[in-house]
């Protein structure tokens, strides 16, 4: 059977009558149970079956009333069944907590449909090439903000506040990438010790807005109100030109293993929706307990009906999927690129505009796949992460310590070219989106301020959070006085930043890193829903200023030279339109010799990036990277037509202004200077035309 013959399932209306259609290929009987706010039955109506789809057609379904399903069936090795427990409609609009924080009793709703006014700005359609990813947690990033009005702080109508629509456009940020805002609730463990899952990637509700982000006045006047406020907030960053993202997880669901309480799947058809190994156990390449089972077709159409009612109800405009390479895992529980899902998520027609971005990864056997998935995804590049932090970091801790680098320039390069060591021609340098950091792991100031995680306060004993960070301290762990240091540390957050916004690629900001955020060395604070570790703090000190001043700087170079956006590799020695040609120089103005990229003792280099735009004129930038403390005199490149340089950013100016005061001086070719490391430049070229 083909996905487009499946009947539409959850609660649709049929002959003006509200009809529900729930999918079980093992059931033996199911029924819905409409409740009332105090959990009393009030109905119970059985499902009729054909083939594998249970549907009854009432009108007690009304908008507003509380629903379950009961579902019965064998109780063996595959299967657990249980009669006595109620679980969630998976297409349910809105789901709820009629029980408290620690025994959740989770219902679906019924939502009323209602037309919503997008006006003339539904999807920006940034292309991909000038996206620039804001990666942040909804509640997060206003919870503190002094400038949004309290009542909306921590909300969807917070982050629609002009103030921090302006701040985004002020970067120059083009796409918003949100933490999980599909329904979610707290691991049972978690629960227990009074935390909650702050990043939400623990969904039970996969076409229903989580309601907590909602403003208190929306939640009181019910789910049609939370729907309208989103679509609001959807509405209003593309009028200014916003994209907005929903980072998704249909890799896992919040029934966790065996001994969570299952909520959805698990007592539906778990298997038919989860990945069981031959004896019927759970096989979990997520590390949540279960893995959702892509290779069965009622699933990845489970799968696609989600993408599509966020794309087309809520204006979402792209995905980023979290633990990816389980959807593309087959039937023996391998990663392949040929996966159907990965095809047909790309070649939906609803989904066709769509920005499409994988986590490459997942905890299973073979579960590292960056670089192999296949056209029309983009993907976290965590290689290209790892680079730069052991260029610009972590380097640095080894050479401290045994008096020479670690790092030479070789692999660094690379990265800034569009990791075409990683990724295939057919592909080019957008399917890598290039980042630094993310909401998993160290902020960007953390990385230049602690040498080890400090996870005490998330209740796992140091276990959880990676130890491979490619940190940091610069000589004391964690705050400090010493202006010595904090300048270094400030100067090789610019260099990280000035590094990713000029790599070819798709660049991707973790919000609150603009304005040098900590987390206080924690590097995974999925449970931190506090001021200390979660939210982000908008006191900024002058330094912070001066780091924003820097990002809008970054960007806006980004934004006037296409050359650092290219769409395609380019391989030749030729100048051509949409693709970037790299010309290396080292230190001298000489083109680099072989034993150049690979020795750690040679640390600096230049390039310059040519690209032809379509008027026929040629996009010119010079790029001056130099990776050690000690000062070393640098000679501008001769090259044919090039008249000069002229400075438009240099990472050693503590403030954007100095660079101002120097930025009508062109420098020439062949011009010797002396730079102090570690540092970058960037300077555009001027023809002899």
């Amino acid at each position: 059977m083909d996905a487009i013959d499946i009947p539409a399932l959850g609660i649709s209306l049929f002959n003006g009558k509200p009809t529900l259609r729930v999918f079980s290929a093992n059931a033996t009987a199911v029924s819905v149970v409409l409740l009332s706010e105090q959990r009393t039955v009030l109905h119970e109506l059985p499902l009729a079956r054909t083939g594998d789809i249970w549907e009854v057609t009432s009108s007690v379904l009304v908008p507003g009333s509380y629903y379950a399903l009961r579902v019965d069936g064998p109780r063996d090795f595959q299967h657990s069944f249980d009669p006595k427990r109620l679980y969630l409609d998976p297409y349910a609009r809105h789901v709820e907590n009629l029980g408290d924080n620690l025994h959740p009793f989770w219902v679906a709703r019924v939502v009323r449909r209602e037309e919503f006014d997008w006006g003339e700005h539904k999807h920006p359609h940034t292309p991909l090439r000038d996206t620039v990813i804001y990666e942040a947690h909804l509640k997060g990033l206003t919870k503190l903000a002094h400038f949004v009005p309290e009542e909306l702080r921590g909300t969807y109508a917070g982050l629609a506040h002009p103030n921090v629509v302006a701040h985004l456009t002020n970067l120059g940020i083009t796409a918003v990438e949100l933490l999980p805002i599909q329904a979610f609730t707290s691991e049972k463990h978690l629960r227990g010790d009074e935390l909650t899952n702050y990043w939400g990637y623990n969904t039970l509700g996969f076409f229903a807005p989580h309601a907590e982000y909602a403003t208190e006045a929306a939640r009181r006047e019910g789910p049609e109100a939370i729907a309208r406020e989103l679509k609001s907030t959807v509405r209003a960053l593309h009028e200014a030109g916003i994209e907005v993202l929903l980072d998704v997880v249909y890799n896992h669901t919040a029934d966790e293993g065996i001994e969570g309480d299952p909520v959805l799947f698990r007592g539906i058809d778990e298997a038919t929706y989860y990945r069981q190994d031959p004896g019927g156990n759970l096989v979990d390449v997520t590390g949540c307990g279960n893995s959702v089972d892509t290779s069965n077709i009622y699933v990845r159409r489970f799968v696609l009906d989600s993408l599509r009612y966020w794309t087309e109800e809520f204006g979402i405009d792209g995905f980023r999927f979290d633990l990816a390479v389980t959807l593309g895992r087959d039937t023996g529980h391998a990663f392949t690129p040929h996966h159907p899902l990965l095809h047909e998520i790309v070649h939906d027609p609803a989904l066709r505009e769509s920005k499409i971005i994988a986590e490459p990864w997942d905890v299973g056997v073979g579960g590292w796949q960056t670089g192999r998935f296949p056209q029309g995804w983009s993907e976290w590049n965590d290689e290209y992460r790892d680079r730069l932090r052991r260029f610009w970091v972590e380097s640095f801790a080894h050479a401290r310590v045994t008096g020479q680098h670690r790092e030479a320039i070789g692999k660094l390069a690379t990265a800034i070219a569009g990791s075409s060591s990683r990724f295939s021609d057919d592909r080019g340098p957008l399917a890598s989106v290039n980042f630094v950091t993310a909401h998993d792991g160290f902020t960007l100031r953390d990385l230049v301020s602690y040498n080890v995680k400090h996870n005490l306060m998330n209740h796992e004993l140091g276990r959880d959070g990676t130890d491979n960070n490619h940190s940091y301290n610069f000589g004391v762990e964690g705050e400090t006085e010493d202006a010595r240091i904090l300048e270094f540390r400030r100067l090789t957050v610019r260099n990280l930043i000035g590094t990713l916004l000029i790599s070819a690629g798709v660049p991707m900001l973790t919000a609150g890193d603009e304005l040098s955020r900590t987390q206080h060395g924690n590097n995974n604070p999925y449970n931190q829903d506090n001021g200390e570790f979660g939210w982000i703090d908008w006191r900024l000190d002058e330094a912070q200023e001066q780091t924003i001043l820097h990002t809008r700087r970054l960007i806006e170079i980004r934004r006037n030279h296409p050359v650092l956006r290219p769409e395609y590799y380019n391989h030749t020695t030729e100048t051509l339109e949409d693709s970037t040609r790299f010309t290396w120089f080292d230190a001298f103005g000489r083109h680099m010799a072989d034993w150049q990229w690979t020795t750690p003792a040679s640390r600096s280099v230049q390039f310059i990036a040519s690209a032809l735009l379509s008027d026929g004129r040629t996009d010119q930038v010079l790029v001056i990277i130099h990776g050690v403390t000690d000062p070393a005199p640098f000679r501008l490149p001769q090259v044919d037509g090039v008249a000069g340089y002229r400075l438009l950013w240099d990472s050693a100016a503590y403030r954007v202004s100095e660079i101002d005061t120097d930025a009508m001086s062109v420098a020439s070719p062949q011009q010797r200077m002396r730079l102090v490391g570690p540092s970058m430049r960037i300077y555009s070229v001027l023809d002899e035309h």
